[in-house]
């Protein structure tokens, strides 16, 4: 029988008038790996601050084992400025005697993408003070991992980490003792990790079995028997049910409810996209021309970051791109941004990228812009416009909008200034929108945002008849939204990756495991032996290769939607898995050719 090591009884906290938490009762046992979601605001990270006894109750008490150890990573770390991260990781170990030690080597190597903490100027003597959060907020994920407690306590621990280190996080919690009670908005993340969910909703908490993905189907059941949540979010729910079911194959590794409630709970929902049909708008939003980039070199002062690339982003394309850091996704959007916004006359150090003349670009950066406090958020989306046409004949008034972000009536008379950093972001992003863009850069949008506002935001993006590039840590967000990943490894290119994050992934396990350098990963120069001429039509060569894969991904679902229509019909299912076939053979051909034409270049 498993021991209980935190208890949280009948507790009540009051902010103001408002009861954040009210009479809840929980409990966090031996091997429990428990996920808390709920919108910002909700009370999530109250929750864990008084599980830990970081904050005191109003009423009801927690208690805690005898002599249970528990470590807690917070928003805001306690870090001493004038120490080394040597003086706060190693904690005084000899250099052999960690280095000896593989399960130290590994959460270093995990945490800062090497042993010599490449991107620290001093490595492991580098002064902690100048830090940004991002790296100081890594310093204290790797302080704790080091320890053992019996319980982790983790307020957004995928803060600041990319694809890779996410991935690496979940791995090596899933192969830990310690409970653990996380606070997350990565959805993937918590699939992965979780096997328990606390929902974090009007003063209660609601527990779940399993991860990410059974909570969504047993949130999706429980609004549909209890009839309690208006019909717009019940059908959200079972949207993304929807996807998660027919999408990419089975996200946990111990389903805990039967594929036939799960099947009949979705069976008159829609797939998220029509990609057909929002191809056809597309095109007519857009005509051919959107963004083409021939022999582009793109550089952030003395360092070059890509070199002669040839890319074409085309009408209704939804690109996913990863990368490692300093790869230099922001600045290539940053690029095609200023040739958009100069009309062309603003190219790259040599290149030229040519911008379609109906393009209407919105480009969410990483940086919140800043509003007048005093502007109310109704009045900062309606300075935009009062109406925004969102594709296929939805149209929706600023305060619409403003309702499905999560901006109720009351919350639209609200100061700019008094938003949260999450809810300027969902402002931000609002005002993004109402402009009728056709094409959107997203940098980072997952940022600050609840799972509940990832969700509509989704949706929103869903039937969004326009192209988008896409840069997020976020898996789940960048699988659920975008066609098509691309990737920057850091040797100067950028790659079509078929098998998308996983593949990356993949690509990046071989390169860290061949200890070396990306930009050495490629032993001869790019286009060896190829005349210019030859480099530009082999890369074109490869964009026709990714259009008729990206066709074949297309043709492949739809045959897989047919086989679930015609399941009693085995004539029809034996005639159907035929093609199927066929359209996997014909996909791995391509796939080969485009890996061969790429080695190439």
């Amino acid at each position: 029988m498993a021991v209980n090591l935190a208890t949280i009884e009948s507790v009540t906290k009051v902010y103001g008038t408002r009861a954040l938490l009210d009479g809840v009762s929980l409990g966090v046992s031996e091997g429990d790996r428990i996920g808390v979601v709920g919108r910002n605001g909700d009370g999530k990270t109250t929750l864990i601050r008084m599980l830990a006894k970081l904050e005191e109750p109003d009423g009801g008490r927690i208690t805690h084992a005898g002599g249970v150890e528990m470590a807690v990573l917070t928003q805001h770390d306690s870090l001493d400025p004038k120490a080394t991260i040597r003086h706060e990781v190693i904690a005084g170990r000899a250099d052999h005697e960690w280095l000896g030690d593989a399960r130290i080597r590994d959460i270093i190597e995990g945490l800062f993408g090497g042993l010599d903490l490449p991107g620290f100027a001093d490595g492991l003597d580098t002064v902690i003070g100048p830090l940004s959060g991002g790296e100081r907020r890594r310093i204290a994920l790797a302080k704790l991992l080091l320890g053992s407690p019996d319980l982790i306590v983790l307020d957004e621990p995928t803060n600041h980490l990319d694809v890779e280190g996410i991935a690496w996080l979940a791995k090596h919690l899933q192969n830990r003792r310690s409970a653990l009670v996380c606070v997350t908005h990565d959805r993937w993340f918590l699939d992965q990790v979780c096997t328990r969910m606390w929902d974090v909703q009007h003063g209660a908490v609601h527990e779940y079995e399993g991860g990410y993905s059974d909570y969504v189907f047993a949130r999706a059941e429980r609004t549909r028997i209890e009839a309690t949540e208006e019909q717009k979010r019940q059908n959200l729910a079972r949207k993304e049910l929807a996807w998660l079911r027919r999408g990419a194959p089975a996200r946990t590794s111990k389903p805990r409810y039967r594929i036939e409630a799960a099947n009949a709970l979705i069976a008159d929902v829609p797939d998220p996209r029509d990609k057909s049909e929002l191809m056809k708008f597309a095109n007519a939003r857009l005509g051919r021309t959107v963004f083409e980039l021939e022999g582009v070199t793109v550089t952030a002062g003395p360092k070059l970051l890509l070199e002669n690339l040839t890319w074409q982003l085309g009408p209704g394309d939804r690109i996913g791109l990863l990368g490692v850091n300093g790869a230099g996704k922001t600045s290539l959007l940053r690029a095609m941004r200023d040739a958009y916004a100069s009309e062309g006359d603003v190219q790259p150090a040599s290149g030229v990228i040519k911008v379609g003349k109906t393009v209407r670009l919105a480009y969410l950066s990483q940086e919140v812009a800043e509003l007048e406090p005093e502007t109310r958020v109704l009045q900062a989306v309606e300075q935009v416009r009062s109406r925004v046409d969102l594709g296929k004949g939805r149209e929706m008034s600023a305060g619409q909008l403003c309702e499905q972000f999560g901006f109720g009536k009351d919350k639209q008379w609200t100061p700019v200034g008094d938003l949260s950093g999450g809810e300027r972001r969902r402002l931000q992003l609002l005002r993004l929108l109402m402009d009728e863009p056709n094409v959107l850069f997203l940098d980072e949008p997952t940022n600050d945002l609840d799972i509940e506002t990832l969700n509509q935001l989704e949706d929103l993006l869903d039937g969004w008849p326009g192209s988008m590039v896409v840069i997020s840590h976020d898996r789940f967000f960048i699988e659920r939204t975008t066609d098509v990943v691309h990737a920057l490894l850091g040797d100067k290119k950028m790659r079509m990756l078929p098998n998308g994050v996983d593949e990356y992934l993949e690509r990046r396990a071989r390169m860290a495991a061949a200890a070396v350098p990306a930009a050495a990963a490629v032993v001869e120069a790019p286009g060896a032996g190829l005349s210019a001429g030859d480099v530009r039509a082999a890369k074109k060569e490869m964009q026709k290769l990714e259009r008729q894969i990206a066709k074949l991904d297309e043709k492949e679902s739809k045959l897989h939607a047919q086989l679930a229509e015609h399941a009693a019909d085995f004539s029809k299912v034996a005639e159907l898995d035929t093609q199927l076939r066929g359209v996997r053979e014909e996909k791995e051909e391509l796939e080969m050719s485009w890996m061969e034409l790429a080695e190439q270049v």
